[in-house]
């Protein structure tokens, strides 16, 4: 689709979700759980200014350094037995991924939750190659059920409530219609039981990458990750360039600060380090196992200074929690992976810029998105760069630069602003704004200038 194209069909899907009072309910009560959660997770850090500056240190060193780093990591990786894989593309990383299928014979692969893949929609492509791929994740597994890809970074289902999972599974599994929340958990834990030991392939994303040790960090709260590797012969975990940091003695500060910002945990529970396939002496894990680094965009992130700290986001998901236009219009109505403020600043970077950057205007510039995010990422000023880099690709209408010089004119001359009466500036702004701010408010009505106002008071 064009820019055009996809800028109307947000604006359209997200008039619709602003409106529908139902939908910010849910919204509202998921995320609040998780405000109340998050103030208590972060009660266990002594100094938690200090860390975040610390973290974000860290990460500027991983990504100026990062070729040094994913050299570093693949030695040791490939030393403990592992194979890696380099896509620049979606299209490369799915390919590589069927011709493992292929190679192991594979029908079959288990997934855990994992953003990346979800980004180059590999669900749909092992379907068009008549390889299953089921998600473990409770709540990827619900939205696959539902056709749906996931509403957030964090909680894929976080825009349903506990009666539309009973009534999905009813009309899916054929379940009883009002399960409770725990027998409705125990009917996904019966229904991919089996997947695990029949599937051929266990896939995976990964959090971060350790350069000292080759590894591949993990973090889930379900176990589903570590029965999606245990079992399978094989395993396949595709991961973004961006998740480097340099060393093991790194995570005692992300782990603690992923977990805490992105569900309100002093830590996950499930923390798995894996530098390759099993040992001789070890019982479980896979006989083979694959990394593909991907690119998909990332270099493009990485190679413009003013955008570069976009690649340090941990995935947290707080700065979707925190902003003012995701909780009324919520995640798929971006029609990106990745949704809310850090979506909107990367997703026209790692796609194209002239389709996507109508996200970047999806934004108050309130700076909550900055003030929340545990790395202190610069959130709402990139998202203010990118609608400059949109004026300087001139990639805005006639009408918004039109009107901005308009702007810019009425401004900068004050008699002009003398001239126009309160009749005629009522008229034109609520003229101008009748399809946007009037379309459900009251028009604006204009009787005196501040000027006016300053001179009654003697104070012009």
């Amino acid at each position: 689709m064009s820019g055009k194209t996809l800028k109307t069909t947000f604006l359209n899907k997200s008039e619709i979700k602003a409106m529908d009072a139902e939908h910010k309910r849910k919204l509202s009560f998921n995320i609040g759980k998780y405000n109340d959660t998050v103030v208590k997770g972060k009660e266990q850090f002594f100094d938690l200014e200090n860390a975040r500056k610390k973290a974000k240190n860290v990460k500027w060193k991983a990504i100026e350094n990062l070729d040094k780093y994913l050299v570093e990591f693949e030695s040791k990786f490939t030393k403990n037995g592992g194979k890696v894989i380099w896509a620049q593309n979606a299209q490369e990383a799915n390919e590589a991924v069927l011709e493992i299928c292929k190679l192991h014979n594979a029908k079959q692969v288990v997934k855990s939750k994992s953003m990346v893949t979800e980004e180059i929609h590999l669900n749909d492509f092992l379907e068009q190659h008549h390889i299953e791929s089921v998600e473990t994740d409770l709540g990827e597994y619900i939205q696959q059920l539902d056709g749906e890809a996931p509403y957030h970074i964090v909680t894929p289902a976080m825009h349903k409530s506990k009666e539309d999972v009973a009534k999905l599974f009813h009309e899916k599994l054929g379940t009883e219609p009002n399960l409770t929340p725990n027998e409705l958990t125990l009917v996904a834990r019966v229904k991919l039981r089996s997947k695990y030991t029949s599937a051929g392939i266990g896939i995976t994303g990964g959090n971060f990458l350790l350069a000292d040790v080759g590894g591949i960090c993990v973090t889930e709260n379900e176990g589903n990750g570590r029965l999606s590797t245990a079992f399978p012969k094989v395993q396949i975990a595709i991961v973004g360039i961006e998740k480097m940091i340099p060393s093991i003695h790194d995570l005692n500060l992300f782990w603690p600060l992923l977990a805490t910002y992105g569900t309100g945990q002093n830590v996950t529970v499930y923390n798995t380090i894996f530098t390759g396939p099993k040992k001789k002496n070890e019982v479980d894990g896979p006989e083979e196992m694959y990394i593909i680094l991907l690119d998909n965009g990332r270099t493009n992130l990485i190679k413009d200074p003013q955008i570069r700290e976009s690649a340090y986001c941990i995935r947290c998901g707080s700065c979707l929690n925190a902003c003012p236009v995701y909780k009324n219009i919520g995640g798929h109505t971006y029609g990106a992976t990745y949704s809310g403020p850090i979506g909107s600043v990367i997703t026209p970077h790692l796609k194209n810029f002239e389709e996507f950057v109508h996200l970047s205007y999806a934004s108050t510039l309130c700076g909550n998105c900055t003030e929340v995010c545990p790395l202190k990422i610069n959130i709402h000023g990139m998202l203010h760069y990118n609608r400059t880099l949109a004026v300087k690709k001139k990639d805005t209408d006639f009408a918004e630069r039109a009107g901005w010089k308009m702007w810019k004119l009425a401004m900068t001359h004050r008699g002009m602003m003398d001239v126009a009466g309160a009749q005629l500036k009522t008229k034109v702004v609520n003229s101008i704004f009748k399809n946007s701010w009037g379309k459900r408010r009251d028009g604006l009505e204009f009787h005196k200038s501040f000027k006016q106002m300053m001179a009654e008071k003697g104070k012009y």
